[in-house]
């Protein structure tokens, strides 16, 4: 059952997004960007008050995704990141990534925070950072 309000639309764009975020992290790391994603639009809290749509999320200035200033990410959705786009707004989590707002590539080592959020782990090349659950009760919630 989703766990955000989505349509077809929806869901292909997500799809673009974890695409042009993470494709050379494999399935895994889309699926994180996914992860993400959602967090943001249930947190309601931090940067991301006033969050409430896929359309949201993906096009928030300032505070949003550098990929969308790319021409790569208006390519056509794949059915490969559309069936993982489906999984992460139907609830499925992965680790780092489970609480996480925020993520970013490091040029080396993953801080121990970031913007004041701390580190949750790494993957591949992004590490991944969470809010406390205090600041950000939404996002841990499901």
């Amino acid at each position: 059952m989703a766990v955000i309000k989505t349509n077809s639309s929806d869901v292909r764009l997500l799809a673009r997004l974890l695409r042009a975020e993470a494709e050379g992290e494999g399935a895994q790391g889309m699926l994180m960007v996914g992860n993400v994603g959602v967090n943001r639009i249930l947190s309601n809290c931090l940067d991301f008050k006033n969050i409430r749509s896929m359309d949201d999320m993906v096009y928030q200035s300032p505070g949003g995704y550098e990929s969308i200033q790319k021409p790569y990410f208006y390519q056509r959705a794949r059915e490969s990141e559309i069936a993982l786009a489906r999984r992460v707004i139907n609830g499925e989590r992965t680790w780092p990534a489970t609480n996480a707002l925020w993520f970013y590539r490091p040029t080396g080592d993953c801080p121990a925070t970031w913007w004041d959020q701390a580190n949750s782990g790494r993957f591949k090349a992004h590490c991944f950072f969470v809010p406390t659950q205090q600041d950000c009760p939404r996002v841990y919630q499901f």
